[in-house]
């Protein structure tokens, strides 16, 4: 079955591109390195989630998706990696141009397994060349990934196939190139999908792929999942807070998305607690939002919170002593 999803999803792009797909994985490099707590033995590749990027604009005024966390551990160390995917498209789609960059990286570097960190619905793309190259794969970190899926996603897909779901799907999908534009590529090399999208991290999509897929996933309601399969290690942290700071634009959005998730609350804007939970849980109440995961928008997040820039170089060092 697994061989039968990797040629639809090969075949699916195909048909969405018409140059030959360029995975332009980037590699973050800085111009002094100051120590080596976070040189891990593999190369570490950071994989975004939806709607995501590598980076837009250039210099000075470009943003990168992982705010600050990637210079910081080239800075100690670190072989770092960011993967550049589909903004909107299936966690099949997405894992196949995943794939790809993983096996350009290893020929580049010459390593023999990579690790993965990934946010939001980057761990089930991860999950996904996990399953099929796990000689390849070290370790994957799962930030608040959509692994049972998001209700916000189950609710906008139920307006698919009407006039305002058609409107919705084209207009995500014009965002999605324009973001690929953004980051100064050619918009036609990456398929955008936005319902495919939608339906991979609702809970209905999720509860699909995890019955083709199910590595690291918890096997009860709200539990940890596996620590270890097939020699891959398998690690997880979230937030639990959705609103952090005021003046983050987003912080209204999480705050109000947060009811349609949990309205006890126990989510971080988009993703239940419980959802996020994948293999060995490091914390699942972090003081962050959906956002203040990546350290977005622009590092501003609750005097409470801590930095995600050195929770990240903390786990490099996790992953570095556990000879990863």
């Amino acid at each position: 079955m697994q061989k039968l999803i990797r040629y639809l999803a090969i075949s699916m792009i195909a048909m969405g591109i018409s140059n030959s797909y360029a995975s332009n994985a980037t590699q973050v490099k800085v111009n002094a390195i100051h120590s080596n707590y976070a040189q891990t033995k593999y190369p570490i590749i950071f994989v975004h989630g939806v709607a995501g990027f590598s980076r837009v604009g250039s210099d000075p005024l470009g943003v990168d998706y992982w705010h600050q966390i990637l210079p910081d551990l080239a800075r100690n160390g670190a072989n770092v990696w960011a993967a550049r995917l589909s903004p909107f498209n299936s966690n099949e789609i997405r894992g196949e141009q995943l794939l790809q960059q993983t096996e350009e990286i290893l020929a580049i570097t010459g390593a023999q397994k990579v690790n993965f960190i990934a946010h939001s619905q980057g761990g089930p793309t991860s999950r996904y060349v996990a399953a099929m190259k796990p000689d390849a794969v070290a370790s994957l970190t799962s930030v608040s990934g959509t692994h049972k899926g998001s209700p916000v996603a189950s609710l906008l897909m139920k307006s698919n196939g009407t006039i305002l779901g058609h409107a919705g799907i084209a207009m995500t999908n014009f965002f999605s190139a324009a973001t690929v534009w953004a980051q100064g590529l050619d918009p036609k090399s990456y398929p955008h999908d936005a319902a495919a999208a939608g339906h991979s991290i609702s809970v209905e999509g999720s509860a699909q792929f995890n019955a083709q897929f199910p590595m690291g996933v918890p096997t009860t309601a709200c539990g940890e999942g596996a620590y270890q399969e097939n020699g891959i290690y398998l690690y997880s942290f979230s937030g639990t807070q959705p609103v952090t700071n005021l003046l983050d634009p987003l912080d209204l959005m999480f705050g109000g998305t947060s009811l349609i998730v949990d309205p006890k609350g126990d989510n971080d804007g988009m993703v239940s607690r419980c959802s996020a939970k994948f293999g060995r849980t490091i914390r699942d109440n972090l003081y962050w939002n959906h956002a203040d995961e990546v350290n977005q928008v622009l590092g501003l997040r609750s005097i409470f919170a801590p930095n995600p820039v050195d929770i990240y170089r903390q786990h490099a060092n996790r992953l570095k002593l556990q000879g990863l």
